[in-house]
């Protein structure tokens, strides 16, 4: 295995200020995609009485909270500034993390109990569906773009939509089971799961964890190409 000596200088001003804009869009996009998707699910949810649904619609709304606060540090147009912002957006969006964790383990348990027997919801699966179909890609976007621009917060926000697709992959198959066989415990079985990855992903941000903004400093690198790794540090996850 060869080592280099590489100069890492991360994207130029106008490259940040680019990515910048693409992640606002992005972050506007998710926006007003989860106050929509947050609308039909908390109405069908409750015509149908299902608490997937429901839950499903309360994390849209906490998802709001988190991209606004991305769309927060990213209305500042200097790239300091936005720098400053980061630590307390990582905070907003490991604390929806969390409140989304907790909704989910408590609304789990509480159908796992038979508290309430939801209806079948035909505009809850196409909802599933149409998030099942939207949500990786925007997530994928908004990803690459805080990865290049070693933005946590925006890799952190991309993770919290890439959970709503996960849930809505529990969601869409909850309610096509509980609509064509009738097992009501296969959602909140799935959404436990959910809670946990969004309590790991809650801790990752509150510490910090998730890019490593690109430093101007020498340093000795390994060939990436020879050893399949990014060159990111341990407490990194840009590369994953």
């Amino acid at each position: 295995m060869l080592l280099m000596t590489a100069i890492s200088l991360g994207p130029s001003a106008a490259r940040r200020d680019v990515l910048a804009r693409r992640i606002r869009l992005l972050v506007a996009a998710t926006i007003t995609y989860n106050v929509i998707e947050a609308a039909v699910a908390l109405t069908a949810g409750t015509l149908a009485s299902s608490t997937a649904l429901i839950g499903f619609g309360l994390d849209s709304v906490i998802e709001v909270s988190s991209g606004a606060a991305v769309a927060w540090q990213f209305s500042a147009r200097e790239h300091a500034v936005r720098e400053a912002r980061e630590k307390t957006t990582l905070r907003i969006i490991a604390l929806s993390f969390f409140a989304l964790a907790a909704y989910v383990a408590v609304d789990a348990v509480r159908a796992l109990m038979g508290t309430a027997e939801a209806k079948s919801s035909i505009p809850g699966i196409v909802l599933a569906a149409f998030s099942l179909a939207v949500m990786p890609f925007l997530s994928a976007a908004q990803r690459r773009a805080g990865r290049e621009l070693g933005s946590a917060s925006a890799v952190a926000d991309s993770k919290q939509t890439l959970l709503c697709t996960y849930l809505s992959v529990v969601l869409l198959v909850g309610l096509v089971l509980n609509a064509t066989l009738g097992w009501s415990w296969a959602d909140p079985i799935a959404a436990l799961v959910i809670a946990v990855i969004a309590v790991k992903e809650g801790r990752n941000a509150w510490q910090g964890k998730g890019c490593c903004a690109p430093s101007a400093v020498a340093a000795p690198t390994v060939d990436t190409e020879a050893d399949g790794t990014c060159g990111c540090r341990p407490d990194c996850d840009c590369c994953n």
